[in-house]
């Protein structure tokens, strides 16, 4: 059985992303040079921008997602296939289905092979401080998701309206696509002020779950 989202996971992508990314490209950088994956609520600093990690965290979460369906799409006989591309129910290769259970292992795919549509909105939910020095770097777990600045994943209104708004479309563009389930999968919980919406999108039978991987 695949591993839900754990810590560990969050220190695979960094060890992974280190491989060929920078410091500066996964943390921020505070005002005396240390390295945070958010910035701690008790950070009163001077403060960055990061944009750099959002690609690469979006493709490491898509993949796990894939690799965490594969056990169940093996069981039927299916395949758990990653930037599904179906433009008669309006995914198209600009806004393909992050990870899709399908009847053949194809990236193009006809919606009577498409089984379940899954919308991935996952990001780092800990807070980390990397620690150098002349030997090693170390990851260092500062708190979840409460210890610090940053809204990660689900708890973030714009994934959260981006994840409706790309449901919504695929449900309007082909009756094709009115039999297949839509799941969105997340690793943090969601916010309360959403609570009554995610049930009125359950209930029109707009989004068939929101799945919390952690």
């Amino acid at each position: 059985m695949k591993q839900l989202w754990t810590k560990e996971k969050e220190v695979e992508f960094f060890t992974e992303s280190r491989k060929f990314a920078t410091p500066e490209q996964l943390f921020y950088v505070s005002s005396d040079k240390k390295y945070f994956a958010y910035w701690p609520k008790s950070y009163d600093g001077e403060k960055s921008t990061l944009q750099s990690r959002n690609s690469l965290i979006g493709s490491f979460t898509e993949k796990y997602s894939v690799d965490l369906l594969q056990e169940f799409a093996s069981k039927h006989k299916w395949y758990s296939v990653q930037g599904v591309v179906c433009e008669g129910i309006g995914l198209t290769r600009q806004s393909s289905a992050d990870v899709a259970i399908c009847k053949t292992k194809d990236i193009v795919q006809k919606p009577e092979n498409i089984l379940i549509l899954f919308e991935v909105k996952m990001s780092i939910v800990w807070n980390w401080e990397l620690r150098q020095t002349d030997k090693k770097e170390e990851l260092i777990c500062l708190g979840d998701y409460k210890s610090h600045q940053g809204n990660p994943g689900l708890l973030r209104s714009d994934s959260m309206l981006k994840a409706i708004g790309k449901s919504i479309n695929i449900r309007v563009s082909d009756y094709a696509a009115s039999r297949i389930p839509i799941i969105i999968l997340g690793n943090t919980p969601i916010t309360e002020s959403y609570h009554k919406k995610v049930d009125f999108l359950k209930n029109a039978g707009i989004i068939q779950g929101f799945w919390i991987l952690n």
